[in-house]
């Protein structure tokens, strides 16, 4: 009776906190689909409406060029991802197998970044692109990105796992390190590469700061700091349904792609962070 009476209010606490977490989703999808005049129209908010429409997702695409927006977010994501995922490839294997002098001391330091504050880093960033001469294009919006200390330890940690007599047998037989990297570990590491990339795609997609700094020009805005955009010079802030209309559809891509790949996702972090 203990038992199950700890589960009853287990389930009890775990729906109310789901109720908690999801409530607003539901109110910023609830919002996407009132009309305006109905809408403001709403002295007491209501929970629901008999008459949904999709005008302001209309509205969300015509009003303002989210479109260009989703576009930018594409590329910026899709090259940051890609160059990331080189960088931090060649990195981990190069601590996990190559030896040279001072690789413990070496590696020590480049996790010691972690301990720098993001502030410092966007400072030092914004300074140095500005310098190039790379604000308001996509390789000032990319370089700072395409390397991750973190990504790199997960990734480490994940190769050391792979017996070390594989590596001297593929030694043996001729095979040199980068064929040993693409043909033996990627395979085996799999399930970690696929976190790192599916956690730097939704990394990228929901980068903030950094665009807003770099980029003064519209064509360049990614979707977050459009979103800004349309609050501040759109239609934002009194249109409110079109502005919950516009989030709607940007956050949409994220949830599919955490829903089909959470498991996954899951799996890698544990994976990498298992020893032995």
């Amino acid at each position: 009776m203990k038992t199950k009476a700890g589960r009853i209010v287990n389930y009890i606490l775990l729906s109310l906190w789901g109720l908690i977490v999801l409530f607003p989703f539901y109110w910023m999808i609830l919002t996407s689909v009132k009309g305006y005049g109905a809408y403001n129209s709403e002295y007491v908010p209501k929970f629901f409406t008999l008459s949904p429409t999709m005008e302001n997702y209309i509205t969300a695409f015509t009003a303002v060029p989210l479109a260009k927006y989703f576009l930018n977010t594409f590329i910026f994501t899709v090259i940051t991802t890609l160059l990331m995922m080189v960088v931090v490839i060649l990195s981990a294997f190069a601590f996990a197998r190559l030896s040279f002098k001072g690789k413990d001391l070496v590696f020590s330091l480049f996790l010691s970044l972690m301990m720098i504050p993001n502030e410092l880093v966007i400072i030092t960033n914004f300074v140095t692109i500005t310098d190039l001469n790379l604000r308001n294009t996509f390789m000032g919006l990319v370089l700072p990105s395409v390397t991750s200390v973190f990504y790199i330890y997960l990734l480490k940690e994940n190769f050391e796992q792979i017996p070390e007599n594989l590596y001297k047998a593929a030694k043996v037989d001729g095979t040199s390190d980068f064929g040993y990297l693409i043909k033996v570990m990627l395979p085996i590491s799999k399930p970690t590469i696929v976190t790192i990339t599916i956690l730097k795609v939704i990394e990228c997609w929901n980068s903030y700061v950094w665009p807003r700094l770099i980029t003064d020009d519209q064509n360049y805005f990614l979707v977050s700091n459009g979103i800004q955009e349309i609050r501040e010079n759109g239609f934002g802030r009194e249109n409110v349904p079109a502005m919950m209309a516009a989030v709607v559809v940007i956050s949409v891509p994220l949830v599919v792609i955490f829903l089909i790949f959470r498991h996954k996702i899951m799996d890698g972090v544990a994976r990498g962070g298992t020893k032995g």
